[in-house]
């Protein structure tokens, strides 16, 4: 579905991604782990047509994105879930939805995807008119996951939608994405927590410094011990039974 290779990019004379290639099958959760600074958003951008790669190709459903801008990225069916959730303070919860369909003309339809969103996100049921800059800090994510649902994507990139969250919303937004594959979508996930992103992913790919350094079956890369003395926390291998 979606073929990165050797892609290069950076900021001015900063080159934060140095020719890295991966890839994402249909139906997968592909998770991207790494420290801060290590290039896991500049990937993102490069991929949604927020940053111009300085090389290499992006392949979506065997087209290339590089070039296009991010409003064509989205038509042809790649949305992301920002770091930081970047909702609109001022605009409600319907409208900051309303905000994510930008690209659908049919008012029915729009309509109907933002009831069928909020069924699935039950947090925000009620809250429709709540100023998003209202909502807590876990409704706010729930938000930034539904705006980017309502572009229907086929690819859902999310960029550390766990940061900030007490670890019950964290949970709570670990089983939406779990939801959100069950109805087909695939999802790149970059994320900080390591044990929760390798937890829900099928492939992993670990990046340091701008470069893939490893990548394996998520379950490969729980059991590996450079992996989790880097990444999570150099606790013991999981007991059987264990996630």
């Amino acid at each position: 579905m979606l073929e990165v290779r050797d892609l290069r990019a950076g900021y001015g004379n900063i080159l934060a991604v140095k020719g890295i290639s991966l890839s994402i099958r249909q139906g997968q959760i592909v998770a991207l782990i790494g420290a801060n600074g290590a290039g896991k958003t500049t990937t993102l951008r490069s991929i949604t047509g927020l940053l111009r790669p300085r090389g290499g190709d992006i392949r979506f459903e065997g087209e290339s994105l590089v070039g296009r801008s991010p409003a064509e990225v989205v038509a042809r069916g790649i949305a992301l879930v920002p770091e930081g959730r970047r909702i609109f303070g001022n605009l409600s919860v319907v409208e900051n939805l309303r905000m994510g369909a930008y690209l659908h003309w049919d008012r029915r339809r729009l309509e109907r995807d933002v009831a069928d969103v909020l069924e699935r996100l039950p947090a925000l049921k009620g809250r429709e008119r709540q100023k998003g800059a209202t909502l807590s800090g876990g409704e706010q994510q729930m938000l930034a996951i539904a705006r980017a649902l309502m572009a229907r994507p086929k690819l859902l990139l999310l960029d550390e939608p766990s940061m900030g969250l007490a670890p019950r919303l964290v949970e709570v937004v670990f089983d939406i994405l779990q939801d959100i594959r069950s109805r087909d979508t695939t999802i790149l996930l970059v994320e900080q927590n390591a044990r929760l992103a390798l937890a829900l992913a099928d492939e992993g790919y670990v990046m340091e410094t701008g470069q893939i350094v490893l990548h394996d079956e998520a379950r490969n890369l729980r059991e590996n011990d450079a992996v989790r003395r880097a990444y999570l926390g150099g606790q013991s291998r999981p007991r059987r039974g264990d996630p």
